[in-house]
């Protein structure tokens, strides 16, 4: 099992936590983002986005929407960033039409994905981020997926 950590002790150590981040990215599309409410998913999230270049006044939640689509201005290359938690069960990611945006091949980012574990591909990027509430701290474990 591939696991890297990521250490992100401030706010202001995002931008480089996000380059950190993009070195380990390969061929997968799918990374999903588990953390207790507060860990600061959206706020990587936001953060990497930059580092794939879209512009900064582009990227917030979907809490609402559930699916945001964002295009890099740099490589024009879409990026889906989901938020799951207001979905009541996986067949609302059905009906949004989930398991297709994870086969189009373009990044997706998904917050919450505990709650639509099944329709997650098997090449799915694991990425947990916990805090610690002392310090403020952060610290993210990426679990890239076994190659066959």
């Amino acid at each position: 099992m591939n696991i890297t950590t990521i250490n992100i002790p401030t706010v202001e150590a995002l931008d480089d936590a996000a380059q950190q981040f993009l070195a380990l990215m390969g061929d997968e599309t799918v990374y999903a983002f588990y953390g207790e409410m507060g860990a600061g998913k959206t706020t990587f999230i936001n953060a990497l986005c930059r580092a794939l270049g879209v512009g900064t006044d582009t990227v917030n939640s979907p809490s609402f929407a559930i699916i945001n689509e964002y295009r890099s201005d740099t490589t024009a290359e879409l990026i889906y960033h989901f938020d799951c938690y207001r979905l009541e069960n996986e067949q609302e990611a059905i009906d949004l039409g989930a398991e297709d945006y994870f086969d189009c091949g373009a990044l997706c980012l998904v917050e919450w994905p505990e709650h639509i574990e099944d329709l997650l591909p098997d090449d799915t990027v694991i990425v947990r981020l916990s805090v610690n509430r002392d310090t403020g701290e952060r610290v993210m474990t990426v679990q890239m997926p076994e190659t066959a």
